[in-house]
């Protein structure tokens, strides 16, 4: 049992350290796309080409250059929950009512009052949308870092498939199941409540 508690903390910290880097880099490439009419198609075809990446592909490409551990396997979770991030956060910006821009400028608004004061009230909802889907993919997706010598209940499931022990494999995959859920519930009333508060 110790071993397994061991093996829930490692895919915690894997599946948030993976998501608070692909926060960092998806929100202002985000908040980027929303802005800048001429890139966006650009920016967001990458974003879905990122999203049809298989993640165990971009694990073995990162190892000639990351090597083995929790390096490659936070780097390519971080890419793999960064591209539902910035999609979400460019939709839920360019979602604003032209109405409420309109009304905040004629009001004389700075440029990071509008955003502070109109636009994050009314992007946060399909941000947090975004961040949802990308936490609950991110904490899936973490059990293939077992193939990396990253530890994760990736390696209770692969134990289980050795051993032919289906109560360990089922402990492993209901686990990890158990925790995508209750980041997406998580998540979600922290959304309703930062979006009150706004």
């Amino acid at each position: 049992m110790s071993d397994f508690t061991a093996h829930v903390a490692e895919h915690l910290v894997l599946a948030f350290s993976a998501l608070a880097l692909a926060v960092t880099a998806g929100l202002p490439l985000g908040i980027f796309a929303a802005g800048a009419a001429a890139v966006r198609g650009a920016i967001l075809a990458l974003a879905g080409i990122g999203r049809t990446l298989p993640s165990l592909a971009v694990l073995m490409l990162l190892l000639p250059w990351l090597g083995v551990g929790s390096a490659p396997a936070i780097v390519a979770l971080a890419l793999l929950a960064i591209p539902p991030i910035v999609i979400a956060v460019d939709l839920g910006i360019r979602g604003v009512p032209a109405a409420a821009l309109d009304a905040a400028t004629g009001m004389g608004m700075t440029p990071v009052q509008r955003f502070a004061r109109v636009i994050l009230p009314f992007a946060l909802p399909v941000s947090f949308a975004g961040l949802r889907t990308a936490a609950t993919e991110t904490i899936a997706s973490a059990t293939l870092a077992t193939f990396v010598g990253a530890g994760g209940l990736g390696d209770e499931i692969v134990r289980g498939l050795q051993t032919d022990d289906p109560a360990l494999l089922f402990a492993g995959a209901a686990a990890v199941a158990v925790l995508a859920l209750g980041a997406d519930l998580a998540l979600g009333l922290a959304g309703r409540r930062v979006t009150t508060l706004a």
